[in-house]
């Protein structure tokens, strides 16, 4: 998310003009800014629609993990929607519009990366299930993007802003305090979260298949927020000189979040898309009695002692963790993760 200042648009004229660059209408490079935010924002906007396709596809929403996945992929989807919206906008409503829109689903999408981490602590670390927290999880992703991107909108620091309408060149303080702090703040919170999940795991258990991507997430979101940082804290330096390749850098990483969440989630999916495993999907969509082999689409609980004898093979629980010397607190009544 973020201004690219070089990028001034003439909404009156049909070609780009790059007045901050004091160059000639028909520079490169802006046509090139243009052109690769266009492109990259386009490759997350396929990528998220393919990947919620093959979660249809492949029934993978059971669990709380895996429905919290979904989520970010809708966050995402909609997120790189205001990379494609086209030029900046002059001042006023549409444009209000746009860099309310870009606020909002970065904001959703980054506080989903983080409940995934939060719930993935809570069931490795702290030994808590929770299932019961589905619906404060929805509350905390979708409320407090809403009040972080209606704050500058009622300030009226939102306009056109370079590529896109954000918060305008005349409130830096602002771009950094609504968006930059708390990106890497939460970013290096997450890191460490993982260090210790990572310990634990190590120790005592081993990830689920289905829960083993999700590390990757913080990660993904910190490689493709660095040069946005970099070129965003040199334009708060050097207002009137605006390093082109930084700008490139930061235009081109920017809208990569729904391209990245995809590669990680299919890290762990593509070798289910064979021939074969796309038949059987599509069999198991249009029969419901047919059922993919990866896993049931039923309760998963957690164990700390592996049975091996049971009477059914159809027993109707997945087993997401596993560990002789693991008790889990709040233990109940068998839910759906």
């Amino acid at each position: 998310m973020g201004d690219e200042h070089p990028l001034q648009v003439n909404n009156t004229s049909s070609s780009s003009r790059c007045t901050i660059f004091k160059a000639a209408p028909d520079d490169y490079r802006c046509d090139v800014i243009l052109k690769v935010k266009r492109a990259t924002g386009t490759f997350s906007l396929v990528a998220c629609f393919f990947m919620l396709f093959v979660i249809w596809l492949m029934r993978r929403y059971n669990s709380l993990a895996q429905k919290m996945v979904v989520s970010l992929t809708v966050a995402a989807f909609f997120d790189s929607v205001a990379y494609v919206m086209g030029e900046s906008h002059p001042v006023g409503p549409l444009c209000n519009f746009q860099a309310w829109w870009l606020t909002y689903f970065d904001w959703t999408a980054l506080v989903w990366v983080c409940l995934i981490t939060f719930n993935l602590y809570l069931n490795l670390v702290k030994e808590i299930r929770t299932e019961h927290y589905e619906i404060p999880y929805h509350v905390v992703a979708w409320g407090v993007p809403l009040f972080m991107s209606t704050l500058p909108l009622m300030a009226g620091y939102y306009g056109p802003a370079g590529a896109w309408c954000w918060i305008t060149d005349n409130h830096v303080g602002w771009r950094f305090g609504i968006w930059y702090i708390p990106l890497f703040s939460l970013i290096i919170l997450m890191i460490c979260c993982y260090a210790r999940i990572i310990c634990v795991a190590n120790e005592r258990i081993s990830l689920a298949e289905e829960i083993r991507p999700l590390k990757w997430y913080p990660s993904v979101y910190l490689l493709v927020s660095i040069f946005p940082l970099i070129n965003r804290l040199h334009n708060a330096a050097y207002p009137e000189d605006p390093v082109f390749p930084l700008t490139l850098l930061h235009v081109l990483s920017a809208p990569l979040h729904g391209l990245a969440n995809a590669l990680v989630f299919g890290k762990d999916t593509w070798s289910q898309l064979s021939s074969t495993g796309i038949k059987m999907a599509i069999r198991s969509r249009l029969c419901d009695s047919t059922r993919i082999g990866e896993y049931h689409a039923t309760n998963v609980r957690y164990t700390h002692d592996l049975d091996t004898h049971s009477d059914s093979d159809d027993e109707d629980n997945n087993v997401i963790f596993y560990s002789p010397n693991m008790v889990l607190k709040d233990r109940g009544p068998l839910e759906n993760v």
